[in-house]
C-alpha cells in the first residue's frame, strides 16, 4: 500500500467521524490557544521591558559607587554582610578617577550623579518630585535627544529646564498634543486640570524649591540643636528657572530610581542650588563624615561591546558598577521560570486534549475492526496499519495547531483591548502586553503534532495488533 493511499484511507476514516473528529480537534485548539496565550503573554512581558531600556539607551550606561554594594545579599537578608561591607574602608570617587575613567577606550561621557528631592511650582499648584543634574552632552544621546516637545539644553550653565509630563500632570496640566484640547473626565475636571498646548507651556517659569539648613537659627542658638531631639533647623530655598523642554510620555515599564526623573536641569546651575549635603542613597551608604568626593559616577559607554570591558578594569581600580545589563540577565531567568509555569498550565490543556485522541482512536478502532482485519487479510502490513492511525492523529494535531494559533491570537487581542482601556483610564500609554514570536508559532504547531502522534501511539499499535481471523470471525 503506497503511503498516499495511507493518508487517503486515514482522511476517510476522520471524515466518517465528523462530529466525533470535531469535538477532539476542538480539544486540541483549546489546549494550544491556552499554551499560546499564556507563553505570548510571558514573552511579551520581556519585550516590552528590553525594549524600553533600549528606547532609554540603558544598556550602555554604567554607575560607579565608591563601595561595591552587594544587592543580592541585601534582598536576601544578610544584613550583617552589607554592614560589615560598609564598614570598610573605600576609595574616594574624586576628579581624579573621574579622569582616569574618562580616559578608558570605549568611555564616551563620564559625569557625577546629582539628583536630589524638590518641590516644584507652576502657578497656583506645587508637587514634590526628583531633579537631576545633566551635562549638555547628554542631549546627543537617548532619551534626551528625542524630546516630546522643546529642545535640549546646551550649554552646562544654561538656565533650563526639561520638565516630565507626569510631573506636568501632577501640576494640574494635561498636556494638549494637537490643536484640539485634550479630553479631561469629569473627575479630573473637579481637580481644576487644564489642557494647555505645549507652546504655551514653553518658557514659564518654574519655581524650584529646596529644603536647605538654617545656619542663621544655628548661629544664634547653637546649643538647642545639640540636644539628642532637637529638630533640625530647616529652611526653603527658591530657585526659578524657565521651561526649555517637555519629554516624551514615559512607557509602561519605563525604569525609575536613578534612571528617572521629574525634571532635568544642567549640572552646573544644579551646583548653584542650595540644598542638603547628600545627592542620593549612595551619600549615605557608602560615604563617611570626613569623606571627601561624589557619591556616585555615571558612565555612558561609546557601545554596548564595551560594557565587560569598561566594567573590568573600573572595578579593578576598587570601586562597584551597577549595570542594568547584569540585572536584565537575572530578570531574563526569572521571565523563563515565568514562561515555564505559564507553558505548564497551558500543555495541561493540551494534554487533556491528548487523552481525547487516544479515545477517539481506541473507539475508532472497535468500530473497523472488521475493516482491519480485512486490510491485513490482503495483505497489509502492521507498519501499514499503523501509518494510518498515525495520519489520523497527526491530521488531528496539525488542525488543532492552526486553529490553536488562531484561538490564542484573537485571545490575545481581546485581553489587550480590555487590558489598555483601563491603563488609558488611569492616563498610562497605550501597551502591547502579548507577544507571539515565530518560534512560538512552529514550537506550538511543532508541540501540537508531537503529542497528537505520542497520543496515537497506543491505538496504532493496538490497531496493528488485530488478529484478522478473529475480526472476520467476529464479524
Amino acid at each position: 500500500m503506497r503511503m498516499d493511499d495511507q493518508f487517503i484511507l486515514g482522511m476517510a476514516n476522520l471524515w466518517r467521524t465528523k462530529l466525533r473528529t470535531i469535538l477532539t480537534t476542538l480539544g486540541v485548539t483549546i489546549g494550544i490557544g491556552a499554551l499560546v496565550s499564556m507563553v505570548s503573554f510571558g514573552t511579551g512581558m520581556q519585550k516590552n521591558v528590553t525594549q524600553q531600556f533600549k528606547e532609554n539607551d540603558l544598556f550602555t550606561s554604567l554607575q560607579v559607587t565608591p563601595k561595591k554594594i552587594d544587592i543580592d545579599e541585601a534582598m536576601s537578608g544578610n544584613v550583617e554582610s552589607v554592614v560589615e561591607s560598609l564598614q570598610e574602608d573605600t576609595p574616594v570617587l574624586d576628579d581624579s578617577v573621574l579622569s582616569q575613567i574618562r580616559q578608558i577606550p570605549g568611555v564616551a561621557i563620564t559625569f557625577p550623579e546629582v539628583q536630589f528631592p524638590v518641590k516644584l511650582k507652576l502657578g497656583d499648584h506645587d508637587t514634590r518630585t526628583t531633579l537631576r543634574a545633566l551635562p549638555a552632552d547628554m542631549g546627543r544621546y537617548k532619551p534626551h535627544n528625542q524630546l516630546g516637545h522643546g529642545r535640549f539644553f546646551t550649554d552646562d550653565s544654561a538656565s533650563a529646564a526639561i520638565i516630565s509630563p507626569r510631573v506636568l500632570k501632577k501640576l494640574n496640566v494635561i498636556l494638549q498634543e494637537g490643536k484640539e484640547p485634550a479630553d479631561i473626565s469629569l473627575e479630573d475636571s473637579l481637580k481644576g486640570m487644564r489642557s494647555l498646548p505645549a507652546d504655551s507651556i514653553l518658557g514659564r517659569e518654574l519655581e524650584i524649591i529646596t529644603a536647605v539648613v538654617d545656619m542663621a537659627a544655628v548661629t544664634r542658638n547653637p546649643f538647642r540643636f545639640l540636644q539628642p531631639m532637637a529638630t533640625p533647623p530647616m529652611t526653603e530655598s527658591l530657585t526659578r528657572l524657565p521651561i526649555t523642554g517637555i519629554r516624551r510620555p514615559p512607557g509602561a515599564f519605563e525604569g525609575g530610581g536613578w534612571l528617572d526623573a521629574g525634571i532635568v536641569i544642567p549640572i552646573k546651575t544644579a551646583d548653584a542650588i542650595p540644598r542638603l549635603g547628600f545627592s542620593s542613597v549612595w551619600s549615605l551608604l557608602s560615604q563617611s563624615a570626613d569623606s571627601q568626593g561624589y557619591s556616585s559616577l555615571y558612565v555612558r559607554l561609546e557601545s554596548i561591546a564595551d560594557i565587560d570591558t569598561v566594567k573590568s578594569r573600573i572595578e579593578n581600580m576598587g570601586f562597584g558598577v551597577f549595570s542594568i545589563l547584569d540585572q536584565l540577565k537575572e530578570m531574563r531567568r526569572g521571565f523563563i521560570i515565568f514562561d515555564a509555569v505559564l507553558g505548564t498550565v497551558g500543555a495541561i490543556a493540551l494534554i487533556v486534549a491528548a487523552l481525547g485522541i487516544i479515545n477517539t482512536m481506541v473507539m475508532s478502532i472497535l468500530e473497523r475492526r472488521r475493516e482491519i482485519g480485512v486490510m491485513k487479510a490482503i495483505g497489509g502490513s502492521e507498519t501499514e496499519i499503523k501509518n494510518i492511525f498515525f495520519f489520523e492523529a497527526g491530521s488531528i494535531g496539525l488542525l488543532g495547531g492552526v486553529l490553536g494559533l488562531i484561538l490564542g491570537w484573537i485571545v490575545t487581542r481581546i485581553a489587550n483591548i480590555v487590558a489598555n482601556y483601563y491603563i488609558a483610564r488611569e492616563g498610562g500609554p497605550h501597551v502591547d502586553l502579548f507577544y507571539i514570536p515565530l518560534w512560538l508559532i512552529l514550537g506550538a504547531m511543532a508541540f501540537s503534532i508531537f503529542v497528537s502522534l505520542l497520543a496515537g501511539l497506543y491505538p496504532a499499535v493496538r490497531a496493528a495488533r488485530v488478529d484478522p481471523v478473529e475480526a472476520l470471525r467476529h464479524d
